[in-house]
């Protein structure tokens, strides 16, 4: 019986997750924790033989948390992931493995048939090499591909390119994703969507939206001077008094006529 934790910032992802090691009798998902920094404590204190661990997550990134686990006893860690291209070739070559969001059941099952043989048999220094060497070409990846985001839409799971992605605005629990005539939903704050987005121009424009610089087409003025951005899909965000001093100034570097 393998012990199972599950480190996830998307609720949709641990429950995927959390289901599909439901229906496998030597799988027990013994914690599921939504953030870095409450996995960490807990991580430590229990280790399990089986991590599974989201790359892209707030303050603390599923790499990070990796770096920070103890070597006397590592989990096999199966990294959840939005990457692609040169982050997978870096899974292939060592020890651990990865599941590329969205994934299904039989892209699952194929983990288990890689992770099962490597509980089987002993090597928990082994398995800290492989783990070490994978995270240095993970570190490196990570500045060299441009970064996905996991979103949902019409009850269905789908992953943007960061470059599309025009604005973000906080809804309640959620925030809404902008890309072109389309919104999407995650279960996040405005603060954890702009560190997730951090490679790109964005602009916070109002407590509650933030604009990727790159694809404002239009500016104009509202009567009391705010600023009305209208975006490569065709969609409006209007900036709040209080950050109208910041708009202004981002807008001037761009030299944008009428700012």
């Amino acid at each position: 019986m393998m012990d199972v934790v599950i480190v996830d910032d998307e609720p949709a992802g641990r429950r995927t997750l959390r289901e599909l090691c439901a229906a496998e009798s030597d799988l027990r998902v013994v914690g599921e924790y939504g953030d870095g920094g409450s996995a960490l404590a807990a991580l430590r204190a229990h280790p399990p033989q089986l991590l599974f661990l989201d790359i892209q997550m707030g303050a603390i990134s599923g790499i990070e948390l990796a770096r920070e686990l103890g070597a006397a006893s590592p989990p096999s860690i199966v990294f959840v992931t939005a990457y692609d291209a040169y982050a997978l070739e870096a899974f292939e070559v060592c020890a651990v493995d990865y599941l590329l969001k969205p994934f299904d059941q039989e892209r699952f099952q194929r983990t288990l048939a890689r992770v099962r043989p490597r509980h089987a048999a002993p090597g928990a220094a082994e398995r800290q090499i492989a783990l070490d060497a994978l995270l240095a070409q993970l570190e490196r990846g990570a500045h060299e591909q441009p970064p996905r985001l996991l979103a949902e839409s019409g009850g269905r799971l789908h992953v943007l390119d960061a470059a599309r992605v025009e604005a973000i605005e906080a809804d309640r629990n959620y925030v809404a994703i902008r890309v072109g005539r389309e919104r999407y939903h995650t279960r996040s704050t405005l603060s954890q969507a702009e560190y997730a987005l951090r490679s790109q121009p964005l602009l916070r424009i109002s407590r509650s939206c933030l604009v990727n610089m790159n694809h404002v087409r239009e500016v104009s003025r509202t009567p009391r001077g705010d600023y009305i951005l209208v975006l490569t899909g065709g969609a409006t965000v209007t900036s709040s008094e209080g950050f109208r001093g910041k708009v202004k100034e981002r807008l001037g570097t761009l030299r944008i006529a009428g700012s």
